[in-house]
């Protein structure tokens, strides 16, 4: 794709990427340094196209079936941070999403996210911190535009000293009508997600955290014991998609299909053993009650279409990720789906991370006079797997939050995955939380 090489910066080109500010973590801001006026307007305005307006996008730089490496991020840092995670026989990272802060009373909730993401870094000693740091999406409310970048992205992340990996969520992509041609969301999230060298972009201001350089809003990320295909699910509120649907979508490319074909193609020829994550910004599930329960769902639904897709091309490559990450609920969900998948029987962890900083959800409502019910932990909800293309077997929700924000850390070691969910603010309230770890040889979780 073509890569975003006219920037006006703040800042040089430099010869490697920086990824936070030199010395000691500097203080908080207290503040948005640009206003952010209320866009309760423009969304009585637009109701409509969100649920109708899907955007185009780029094609990835390079071929279907390429990655793009954790030492390519680092740059010339990058062979020696790759031998020393590998030496120490794994590797530590974190997951957020929906972490932007469209006012300024919700800032607080986005700087505390941040700050945990930061301070869990700088406790570790170097050479077995967090790798870098994986966002599912909406990173700038309400709609990515420049001006609130710094607040809401450089700002916060400022003291985070490591890569930003990220695919665009609906916010980062929706393009409100009569947006000037140039400053459509996309091309700002390509600015300073997909350049073509690190470079300070206009929206860091005067700090010094330098453009990644990711080659599309798709992409596969190869690091050691890991592998994160990241999918674009569009700037629809619901649902999420990945490519047109036979043209019901006419306005989205099918390019993520043959991407996410050849990724796990290339799967199966290298026999890659490392844990295997697909990411994307819309949920393939989220929760509401069944059909003859009380209340409605919360904010959002799953994305069953898009789930369909994926598990279509992941059926026909023999191939299943060993966890499945979303944000767009603006809670926190964790899902085990179980499934007969190439004659055994696996078992996945479906998770969404919507709660890292601009709200929380609870996840059911009152419908209709009848008042919301909230399920308990390990309910069986298969219902929300209707018609599924793979042979489905049940899917629990394992455990939720509704009333806190927080995020994921994950260890990746050659035989399993593991990922915990972290409480950062919030009244803490709710039982507690446990890791789910994923044999990666058996697919089974423990």
């Amino acid at each position: 794709m073509p890569r975003q090489d006219n920037f006006p910066v703040a800042g040089p080109i430099f010869g490697e990427p920086v990824f936070n500010e030199s010395g000691n973590p500097t203080p908080d801001p207290g503040a948005f340094s640009t206003p952010h006026p209320s866009d309760t307007q423009i969304y009585n305005q637009i109701q409509d196209l969100l649920t109708k307006d899907v955007v185009a996008f780029p094609q990835m730089q390079g071929q279907p079936g390429d990655l793009y490496s954790l030492a390519t991020a680092y740059g010339p840092s990058g062979a020696q941070t790759v031998q020393t995670i590998q030496a120490q026989g794994q590797i530590l990272f974190h997951v957020a999403g929906d972490s932007g802060a469209s006012s300024s009373r919700k800032y607080a909730d986005e700087i505390s996210v941040a700050d945990a993401l930061s301070n869990d870094i700088h406790s570790l000693d170097p050479s077995t911190r967090h790798a870098f740091l994986f966002h599912v999406g909406d990173l700038v409310y309400d709609f990515c535009e420049t001006q609130y970048w710094y607040d809401q992205f450089y700002d916060p992340f400022r003291n985070y000293p490591a890569p930003i990996f990220a695919i665009p969520g609906n916010h980062d992509s929706f393009v409100v009508p009569n947006t000037p041609a140039g400053q459509e969301p996309l091309t700002t999230f390509i600015s300073n997600f997909c350049a073509s060298q690190p470079v300070v972009t206009q929206e860091a201001g005067s700090l010094h955290r330098t453009a990644m350089t990711q080659p599309g809003v798709y992409f596969a990320l190869d690091a050691p014991f890991v592998r994160i295909i990241g999918l674009f699910s569009n700037a629809l509120e619901d649902p999420g998609v990945i490519s047109s649907e036979n043209g019901k979508w006419a306005g989205v490319p099918d390019f993520q299909l043959a991407f996410l074909t050849a990724q796990l193609q290339r799967v199966v020829s290298e026999n890659y053993t490392g844990a295997l994550i697909i990411a994307m910004h819309h949920p393939p599930f989220s929760y509401s009650p069944p059909p003859n329960g009380s209340g409605g769902g919360g904010v959002h639904g799953g994305s069953q279409a898009m789930l369909a897709q994926i598990d279509t091309i992941c059926a026909a490559q023999n191939v299943y990720p060993h966890a499945i990450l979303s944000g767009h609920a603006h809670n926190y969900q964790r899902y085990t789906r179980s499934i007969t998948f190439n004659g055994s029987q696996i078992q996945v962890p479906f998770i969404i991370i919507g709660n890292s900083g601009h709200n929380v959800n609870p996840l059911t409502s009152a419908r209709a006079g009848s008042p919301a019910s909230e399920p308990n932990f390990g309910d069986d909800v298969s219902y929300l797997d209707a018609n599924p293309v793979v042979q489905s077997t049940g899917l629990k929700i394992v455990e939720f939050d509704d009333a806190n924000y927080g995020y994921l850390s994950a260890i990746a070691t050659p035989t399993r995955l593991t990922i915990t969910y972290n409480q950062a603010g919030g009244s803490g309230a709710g039982p507690g939380f446990t890791p789910v770890t994923v044999n990666l040889q058996s697919h089974t979780i423990s």
